[in-house]
């Protein structure tokens, strides 16, 4: 089936100007334009498209987009099985989120106080749940439930403010990760080095024991699996394969 650009905005619940605009950067090209000018679409367009849209719910820039699905190896039914694991892991972090505000609700409608901690358990409880759903299988795989359960449970026993650093120390990571991409530095260099510092010490930020081969061995999944590609790529593509490049040399 064949859509004109009005049908298929009005289908996908875009703006034909967001369509356009797609086509402008190359991002969803029409499978035809008329000698009017108008453009017309196929069921091609119709599956990039709803593509598209699933990367975009998940927050993944315009640019990266077109570089994954212009990849000749890109696989649809992985990416979207992939899609899956991410929606499932928001679905699960929004509930956990539901669950504490209606705490909280109630400790004030019954005009109790709230301990400072029970507010931001949540917080922490999300981090684990987002994890073990879109990465426990692979990692209770790799290194045995025990591991993987103990690694959780030093999550959940950090204080706030440690939680907050080492969210903090997350953030930096991958700030550090798309300045060095951006200009240009190598992972073998002195950027490289650093960042593969600071990624140890998030990496044993719970008391975990450190060890290279293990580190080494995490960060070949970023390239490995396209859901840690998309986590650290999702400002700036390359920051995955930057931080495994690095890991690799330095750890």
């Amino acid at each position: 089936m064949e859509y004109s650009i009005q049908a298929l905005a009005r289908l996908a619940g875009v703006t034909t100007r967001t369509l356009r605009w797609y086509d402008q950067i190359g991002l969803l090209k029409p499978s035809r334009v008329a000698d009017n000018g108008y453009r017309y679409y196929g069921p091609a367009e119709v599956d990039r498209l709803q593509d598209i849209l699933y990367y975009r719910a998940l927050g993944v820039a315009l640019a990266q987009i077109r570089t994954c699905l212009d990849e000749p190896s890109f696989d649809r039914l992985a990416v979207l099985r992939s899609h899956l694991t991410a929606l499932q892991g928001e679905r699960a972090r929004l509930e956990q989120l539901i669950r504490s505000v209606e705490a909280t609700i109630g400790a004030m409608e019954r005009k109790e106080t709230m301990e400072d901690s029970k507010k931001f358990e949540a917080f922490k409880r999300q981090a684990v749940a987002w994890h073990e759903e879109t990465y426990g299988r692979e990692a209770r795989d790799r290194y045995g439930d025990r591991e993987v359960d103990q690694a959780q449970a030093a999550v959940q026993a950090l204080t706030q403010d440690q939680y907050l650093q080492w969210k903090q120390l997350g953030e930096e990571i991958q700030g550090k990760l798309e300045q060095a991409v951006r200009s240009g530095r190598s992972p073998q260099g002195a950027e490289g080095e650093a960042i593969t510092a600071l990624h140890r010490r998030w990496l044993t930020f719970t008391g975990q024991t450190y060890a290279g081969e293990k580190h080494r061995g995490l960060a070949a999944l970023y390239t490995q699996d396209p859901r840690f590609t998309a986590y650290y790529d999702r400002a700036v593509p390359g920051c995955a394969a930057f931080l495994q490049a690095a890991v690799e040399h330095w750890a």
